[in-house]
């Protein structure tokens, strides 16, 4: 409207207006921050100095850490400044900027994920043709696919987002710059981005879910087959935590982001976010990698080498 006046900044209300429990939402997010970054650090780290971990399966895995890293560096520590400081003012490129690199490596994440149960899937399922199949080329070009799908994808909703106008209300009812809650502030039509919205959100979840349920699908009838009661238990085990975390983060980014309503978030849309954004973050690492028994001996071999070289004089 001609009369209102441009947003140039947003409020990100957070979580709560609580400040005590604020200060309680502040030192566990800290906490969770740095376990999330040292257990990534260390899968990165490991896989790439042991050579026993020079595989497919493991290159998927650090790859599959450092965009986590980078997934959550992207909100975590914008939100912690914002409850340190009490500062929640963010300025509107920054904000739209946060937003792009939210869904571009959020969408990513799925698309790693498809492609680690694709793995596993080969070699449980065909472990004959397991280095043809996955062989360093093919390893390489499906991450990069992850990628260059992932921003394909999310490029057309950035571009009607960084064209959308903001005017008069600009309080954010979120903890991060969120679709739901920006479409709210916008002061034209915004039916066109909401389907681009609904349509990538389709395109991405549907199509990696399917992927990794027809490939969990498949391993745990292989699985079924082994003879062994001993291997059958350890295989479920380690089936049962990954799929644990596919439930969760399925489950929440599918309620929050398939649904007709793209414009107007719930209060409730926080505590969904909050799953995928910090409690799948932090569940990752030692679910997929640190639970791992040739990562723990990998670890293991390199803190003897270490207190080796470096005894203990006193």
């Amino acid at each position: 409207m001609p009369n209102r006046t441009a947003v140039v900044e947003f409020i990100l209300s957070g979580l709560t207006n609580d400040n005590h429990l604020n200060v309680v939402i502040f030192l566990v997010l800290l906490a969770t921050f740095l376990l999330i970054l040292m257990g990534n650090i260390i899968i990165v780290t490991i896989t790439l100095v042991d050579h026993r971990l020079q595989t497919p399966m493991y290159f998927f895995l650090r790859n599959f850490s450092f965009l986590e890293t980078c997934f959550t560096l992207v909100i975590i520590p914008r939100f912690l400044y914002s409850l340190l400081t009490g500062r929640k003012a963010i300025s509107r490129p920054t904000c739209l900027l946060q937003s792009f690199f939210f869904f571009f490596l959020g969408s990513s994440t799925f698309f790693h994920l498809a492609v680690m149960s694709f793995d596993r899937y080969v070699a449980i399922c065909n472990p004959l043709h397991y280095i043809t199949v996955m062989s360093n080329r093919v390893c390489l070009y499906l991450v990069l696919g992850c990628w260059l799908v992932s921003f394909l994808l999310v490029l057309p909703t950035t571009i009607l987002f960084v064209r959308l106008p903001f005017c008069g209300l600009n309080i954010i009812n979120h903890f991060y710059c969120d679709t739901a809650p920006l479409l709210q502030l916008s002061c034209t039509d915004t039916g066109i981005i909401e389907v681009v919205v609904l349509v990538t959100a389709v395109l991405t979840l549907i199509s990696t879910l399917t992927v990794t349920i027809i490939s969990y699908g498949c391993i745990i009838s292989t699985v079924m087959r082994i003879p062994s009661s001993t291997g059958r238990k350890k295989a479920f085990s380690t089936c049962s935590a990954h799929l644990t975390v596919v439930v969760i983060l399925y489950s929440s980014s599918i309620f929050r982001y398939i649904r007709p309503g793209q414009r107007g978030g719930w209060d409730f849309d926080n505590v969904v976010s909050f799953l995928y954004t910090v409690v799948t973050q932090l569940f990752n690492p030692y679910i997929y990698a640190l639970r791992n028994e040739q990562v723990k001996q990998a670890l293991k071999d390199a803190c003897d080498r270490v207190c080796f070289k470096h005894p203990n004089r006193a």
